[in-house]
């Protein structure tokens, strides 16, 4: 039986970004793609069909997947497309799931928003689907304040990783909600996260 960790990147990435912690699970026993998408210039909807593609090229029997900032709201998209998703354990990493205190104070801009969020701006301000709670889900969120969103100036609740605030990223019917010491792009490069992310996969829980 194959199994695939799939890890999927945020806004203005690409999957080069999820290397390190893609290294870090392989080294623990995980097969582990990244899948790569243009996050502007793409609906999430259009991101989330591809993504469904990608899944189905793989050929494995459970599919995992991985998921850091905006790539959470692609795999909320990917779930709601995909009622029949195989079987596997999900786990996001700082994603804005109830939308961007970042992306609502760029919008006030729409030049900023037109050129920076593109076709990720309806999503990132609240419009994803819901969790559905098909899959076990486990919401990673970071409390160190430092990051884009700090830089930009947005105003952000307490606690938040600098980009996403720890309430942004609450979903009822997840499986595990941990706050960890770590800003946004720290998430990826944490060895306790990945640490996390390699138990959640292996056991379905993580603490």
């Amino acid at each position: 039986m194959r199994e695939v960790v799939v890890c999927t990147h945020g806004i203005w990435m690409n999957g080069w970004v999820m290397k390190p912690l893609s290294r870090y699970l392989s080294t623990h026993g995980h097969e582990c793609v990244e899948y790569s998408y243009k996050s502007v210039r793409r609906s999430p909807k259009e991101n989330a069909q591809m993504l469904g593609k990608f899944v189905q090229q793989l050929d494995a029997d459970i599919v995992h997947f991985v998921a850091h900032s905006y790539g959470g709201l692609i795999l909320l998209h990917y779930f709601q497309m995909f009622d029949a998703a195989k079987p596997g354990r999900v786990v996001m990493l700082g994603s804005p799931l109830t939308g961007s205190g970042v992306a609502k104070h760029l919008s006030k801009n729409n030049l900023l928003k037109n050129n920076i969020l593109g076709a990720s701006s309806k999503s990132l301000l609240g419009s994803a689907p819901n969790w559905k709670g098909t899959h076990p889900l486990a919401v990673i969120a970071g409390t160190k304040g430092y990051g884009v969103g700090q830089m930009l100036g947005a105003s952000l609740d307490k606690p938040n990783d600098g980009t996403v605030a720890v309430s942004e990223t609450k979903v009822s019917n997840c499986t595990v909600h941990i706050q960890v010491p770590y800003s946004h792009t720290g998430l990826l490069l944490s060895k306790n996260v990945a640490t996390l992310v390699d138990e959640f996969i292996r056991t379905g829980d993580c603490h």
